[in-house]
């Protein structure tokens, strides 16, 4: 092979999402270590693990043609279906802390919805790519196959139960439909929707408080109705959202306390934080040991590496964001341009979600941060959904 035939094939692949995985990736095993430094155990083996395999999953995906989603589409959507309803209705499926998400393969658990939320982006992809799309009325018919497609897995999400991952789904689609010019109404009307939602939330939250609070006030021998709500969600998810909302109405140490440790972490952390394995709301257990090394990292990082740490993963997380961006804009076709606006999409709402839940700015939702929460099953999928960002990258043009 000749000097110039090498420098064009390794032009073609591009460095910096490589780059900020990897680094991402180590700083991960890192902060895991460090929130269970006092009551070790082998998690962080176990993320070193699943970062090789992800990343070789990565580096796989990466040099296979991105177009043979398009062609496959259809099977990796019944592929995620399947798995969810195994995790529903079969013996396989793994309750843990009241959530049945997880499907025991033998040797690990898998998390499936996972791998619904890259089906999803996939299929979506597909049917824009595939379909004229101009005004609503243009576009019903490939409006009502999206809102089935993506709505069965949505379900078997939101009912496992896990919210935060099944609102994710929606943002991936409907950055699709922007990016495929869809007419600008009819994101109006959605926005709509979503503001008479978020209200509903508001006001589900505001009777279940009053409820609690008439509930702690009666005897035995009382009774109180429970109000009618109008979203289908768990007492749980109500409970964090009322922390959001009125922080007053919770009790510090009960529905309150993970939120408040996290916020105290991430501001004891100073400008140049404690120190690795120095944190005290980590290390003394303040901040609960189950979730500081997965959901709650962030606050882990920025306790001990204080604001500048802080600044340092989320330039990574933005330098990732805006590359994958860039390779949007420069992909051969519309696939491949839907496809990493996916990603991008998928990517900024966990990013975004997992760093505000931390800092007080929104609920606690669960949604882990890519490359630093613990996890397989995460990891995995996030070396996937940026390997086809990296094979979008490299069939930009025909070799």
């Amino acid at each position: 092979m000749s000097r110039s035939s090498f420098s064009y094939k390794h032009s073609r692949f591009d460095l910096i999402s490589p780059f900020c995985i990897i680094a991402l990736s180590i700083i991960g095993v890192f902060f895991i270590y460090s929130a269970q430094h006092y009551h070790p155990n082998n998690d962080w083996i176990k993320q070193i693990i699943w970062a090789g395999v992800g990343l070789t999953a990565y580096f796989t995906v990466s040099l296979i043609d991105y177009k043979i989603f398009l062609k496959f589409s259809h099977w990796v959507y019944f592929l995620a279906l399947g798995l969810l309803a195994l995790v529903a209705w079969s013996p396989l499926g793994v309750t843990i802390l009241g959530a049945k998400r997880w499907l025991d393969v033998g040797v690990t658990t898998v998390q499936p919805s996972e791998l619904a939320k890259l089906a999803c982006l996939v299929i979506g992809a597909s049917m824009l790519t595939l379909s004229e799309v101009g005004t609503v009325m243009d576009s019903r018919q490939t409006l009502a196959k999206m809102a089935l497609a993506v709505s069965l897995p949505f379900l078997f999400i939101l009912f496992q139960p896990d919210l935060g991952s099944a609102l994710v789904i929606p943002f991936v689609v409907f950055a699709q439909l922007y990016a495929s010019n869809l007419s600008k109404s009819f994101f109006t009307t959605a926005l709509a929707i979503f503001a008479v939602l978020v209200g509903l939330v508001v006001l589900d939250t505001h009777n279940y408080g009053e409820y609690v609070a008439a509930k702690a006030e009666t005897t035995e021998e009382q009774v109180v109705e429970r109000p009618h709500y109008w979203i289908p969600i768990k007492d749980y998810q109500r409970q964090r959202v009322m922390g959001f909302l009125f922080p007053d109405k919770v009790n510090r140490r009960d529905e309150g306390w993970n939120r408040e440790q996290s916020i105290i972490s991430v501001g004891s952390g100073g400008a140049f934080g404690k120190g690795w394995l120095n944190g005290n709301q980590a290390q003394l257990g303040y901040l609960p040991r189950a979730v500081a090394h997965n959901d709650f990292i962030f606050s882990v990082l920025a306790e001990e590496t204080g604001f500048l740490g802080s600044v340092v993963v989320v330039s990574l997380f933005g330098l990732l964001l805006a590359n994958s961006i860039r390779i949007a804009t420069i992909a051969r076709d519309r696939f491949g341009t839907l496809l990493v606006i996916g990603v991008a999409t998928l990517f900024s709402v966990h990013v975004f979600v997992n760093i505000a839940m931390t800092i007080g700015l929104m609920p606690i939702t669960g949604l882990p941060l890519p490359f630093l929460s613990h996890g397989g099953t995460f990891m995995v999928s996030c070396c996937v959904l940026q390997g086809l960002a990296q094979s979008v990258y490299r069939f930009r043009k025909e070799f």
